[in-house]
């Protein structure tokens, strides 16, 4: 058959969350009778509901997609390349310990998934890495399951391919030997799968800028994998390739190459895998497969014939014989799984022009039919020369350039801004969302509390975030309260960060049921722009005001950016991404003015997905950060000079843009650090970075509580880099991210412990200052011998330890 339909992955989430129930029920009680048992079953059987409704909808080749938290982690554990810190665990007690930490063990660090708003769990590896014991059962159980389900010529089974493991891990190693030390495994896998149908080997590095440089790793790897005889399809997906590198991936020795021809959704550059075709065609063997990913797997919109339209240009350039499966551009995961669960929920003309999972299967089944069915020359055909999808820019959305700069410059303005004494502590932003609160949200859903009701009830948990950061003395039901310096109202009343805001903004709608996996059992339900971006009134004056009218020290006001807005969405394709986050900034920069005008002085406006914005490939850099920053600086630049503007980056590597964080112009810079080592400090030592910063001291997405030593060795050793010259007070002490998933009796200890770090590497700055007087600075050590306090040493995270008067404190919560 010359024409087939494909898919590449699915959401592993299940149709009503089961998968994120199921884990929290496991990690809840790992130990209890039958909880493995448990856990394992759910997730075959949200598997398999998944295979049998993408079957069902009339693919023909159904990838076997699924995993416990992530599939780059899959690919750790199944290898053996999981580091030695957890190697005294074993099955899934190891698995998710590098996941979510383990007393003695912090967890794996956690990033961006190329420019995809999903987090993997990324691999350590040293020049001595290679497989230790493989270890393919549980895929190979997934692929048994999957066969019983679909069928053996329907079930695919999906393998993350060996130079993409190893592109996207971190360490010092030689990255052709180690890809050369896996591809013994991979062949063992290969031919235990022989007879089993063709495997899918997903490689998205290709879309990287070092793609090009791969050929010598790709052809020893897949000319030694096609070895074991099994016919092989190579994914790639999230953006086109490099023409040079398109020249020799389409003749590597495998059965089929699949290539994403949609690109990032909203893109004002397009995607230009058609172009490539046209100008260099495709291998004309009858037994090289073209995987065509035209129905689009990151947008949730409808395809309206552009999928036929581009089959029949390229059936018309390569011949009617060409074997051509049309698949989705990327796997499924990153939208939500059926849109008949928002039927009464979304407006019926913008339903009717969406498609969810199990839509866009039913989309890629049908237009195969079409074709199928279809006299040659009866589907007028794209041009395949022309044709990048690029979405364009309004020509009338122009802003003054008076409007993208600060009053004052930042060496003119620091001075009149908020000032506090060394290592200033504060949080992130948001508290835990504890049952009460989510009861208290779905009853006012449901209009079982009135919006005056719901207003008290979050201004209750409003005050009791107050207590508890408040000076020593305030009242606080649970807790001595915690003394930090710059306070948060907790964010109670946010479901979400992205959502909060979209929902008082005209443009957005949203869906009831539209989660997506952001990570483990971490969903996310991204708002639809359908229309024009406004501020249809203040969005978070009311709750600064009941938070500050409660203390007196500075409490934030806080926001989520444009660009973080922007790409936690699903944005419109009929205008570009720049377009959007324009009208987002703009909106957001009367939210500024209103909450300075309100008293506020120290503003958040958080860009964690700033990096996630960038494109795949260097070239295509400039544009979008000139873009991304100038919608930043149109928020924000309505800041007065005394007002002081935060911003916080998260879970990326920042390292090669800090002349676009520089370029953003906020006052402070709080990040992620504390899983990924200094490597941001550093960078930013090294390239003169002259703003205040906040270097998160402790992990928010486990549940070990870190120690005082961990994190006052945090601190201690950022001061060795050399940041900002020592000056301490102007190094902001903070946990990585917001606190809304953890515990209230996990994030107590570990800000009480966070704040005693902070008061401990303050007495030793004062000591080593004083000391320093009319001198050269005193080197750390000898002024921590003059503290009385031991010098830096090994950072671990404890399960036990001594709180604050000696108390012991437990650590370790579920």
């Amino acid at each position: 058959m010359a024409l087939l339909s494909g898919t590449i992955g699915f959401p592993r989430t299940g149709p009503k969350r089961e998968m994120k129930k199921a884990l929290e029920l496991y990690w809840a009680n790992p130990a209890a009778k039958g909880a493995k048992e448990t856990l394992l079953a759910t997730a075959a059987e949200v598997e398999a509901q998944a295979w049998r409704c993408q079957a069902e909808a009339g693919v023909d080749l159904v990838g076997l997609d699924g995993t416990l938290y992530d599939q780059v982690l899959d690919f750790s554990h199944y290898l053996g390349l999981l580091p030695k810190r957890f190697q005294h665990l074993s099955g899934l007690d190891r698995y998710f310990a590098a996941a979510r930490g383990a007393p003695g063990a912090p967890a794996a660090d956690m990033s961006k998934y190329f420019d995809t708003n999903y987090h993997y769990l990324v691999p350590e590896l040293t020049p001595e890495s290679g497989p230790t014991s493989p270890d393919w059962s549980l895929l190979l159980d997934r692929v048994a399951r999957g066969q019983a389900v679909v069928g053996v010529e329907k079930a695919v089974p999906i393998l993350l391919g060996p130079n993409t493991l190893v592109g996207l891990a971190k360490g010092d190693f030689a990255r052709s030997e180690v890809v050369a030390r896996l591809v013994p495994a991979y062949r063992q896998l290969l031919e235990t799968l022989k007879g089993l149908g063709v495997p899918e080997i997903h490689e998205p590095i290709l879309t990287r800028d070092d793609g090009a440089t791969l050929e010598a790793d790709f052809g020893a790897c897949y000319a030694s994998l096609a070895g074991a005889g099994v016919p092989i399809n190579l994914v790639v997906y999230y953006d086109d390739v490099s023409e040079a590198t398109y020249k020799w991936l389409v003749q590597l020795p495998v059965a089929a190459v699949s290539l994403d021809f949609k690109g990032v959704p909203g893109n004002d550059q397009g995607c230009h895998t058609a172009r490539l075709i046209a100008k260099h065609g495709f291998p004309q063997a009858r037994d090289k497969r073209l995987g065509a990913g035209l129905i689009d797997g990151r947008a949730i919109w409808a395809d309206q014939g552009e999928a036929a339209a581009m089959l029949a240009a390229l059936r018309a350039r390569l011949g009617p014989d060409q074997r051509i499966c049309l698949q989705t551009s990327t796997p499924l995961q990153h939208v939500p799984y059926d849109k008949r669960s928002e039927e009464g929920h979304l407006p019926a003309a913008l339903l009717c022009r969406i498609a969810f999972a199990q839509q866009k299967a039913q989309e890629l089944a049908g237009t195969v039919a079409t074709l199928r069915t279809s006299p040659p020359g009866s589907i007028p055909a794209l041009n395949l020369g022309l044709w990048t999808g690029a979405a364009p820019t309004p020509a009338e959305l122009q802003f003054k350039p008076e409007l993208f700069f600060r009053s004052e410059a930042y060496e003119g303005r620091r001075g009149r801004q908020p000032c506090f004494p060394p290592f200033p502590t504060t949080t992130i932003g948001s508290f835990p969302q504890t049952p009460a609160i989510r009861r208290a949200r779905l009853q006012f859903k449901k209009g079982a509390l009135s919006p005056e009701e719901y207003r008290e009830r979050m201004a209750a948990e409003i005050g009791f975030a107050i207590g508890a950061q408040a000076s020593k003395g305030a009242e606080c039901p649970l807790v001595e309260a915690l003394g930090l310096d710059v306070l948060v109202h907790g964010e109670p009343e946010r479901s979400d960060m992205v959502e909060y805001f979209g929902l008082k903004l005209a443009g957005f709608h949203f869906t009831e049921n539209g989660w997506v996996q952001s990570y483990g059992s971490r969903y996310v339900r991204p708002p639809i722009i359908a229309g024009d971006v406004s501020r249809l009134e203040p969005m978070t004056v009311h709750e600064y005001l009941i938070a500050q009218g409660l203390t007196t020290k500075p409490v934030k006001g806080m926001l989520t950016g444009p660009v973080t807005i922007l790409q936690w969405s699903f944005v419109r394709t009929d205008v570009s991404r720049k377009a959007q986050a324009l009208q987002i900034a703009a909106a957001l920069r009367g939210e500024v003015e209103d909450l300075q005008a309100a008293g506020c002085r120290i503003i958040q406006v958080d860009e964690p997905a700033l990096r996630e914005g960038l494109p795949l490939k260097h070239e295509r850099w400039a544009p979008y950060l000139d873009w991304a920053v100038n919608a930043f600086r149109l928020a924000t630049a309505v800041a007065r000079p005394d007002v002081q503007v935060v911003t916080h980056l998260c879970y990326s590597d920042f390292e090669d843009i800090m002349g676009a964080i520089d370029a953003m112009d906020a006052d402070v810079l709080t990040i992620e650090n504390s899983r990924s080592g200094n490597e941001m400090i550093a960078a930013l030592a090294a390239s003169g970075y002259r703003r205040d910063v906040g270097p998160g001291v402790f992990d928010v997405h486990t549940p070990v509580v870190p120690t005082v030593g961990f994190m006052l060795g945090k601190l201690r050793s950022y001061m060795e880099t050399g940041i900002l010259g020592g000056d301490a007070t102007r190094i902001h002490v903070n946990p990585d991210c917001g606190l809304k998933t953890r515990k209230w009796e996990e994030v107590l200890p570990a800000l009480r412990n966070m704040v005693l770090a902070a008061k401990t590497a303050r007495e030793e700055y004062i000591i080593q200052q004083k000391a320093g007087e009319g001198g050269a600075p005193v080197p750390a050590a000898t002024a921590q011998a003059k503290a009385g306090v031991a010098p830096s040493a090994p950072h671990v995270m404890a399960a036990a330890g001594e709180g604050e008067g000696g108390k012991a404190l437990a650590w370790w919560f579920y």
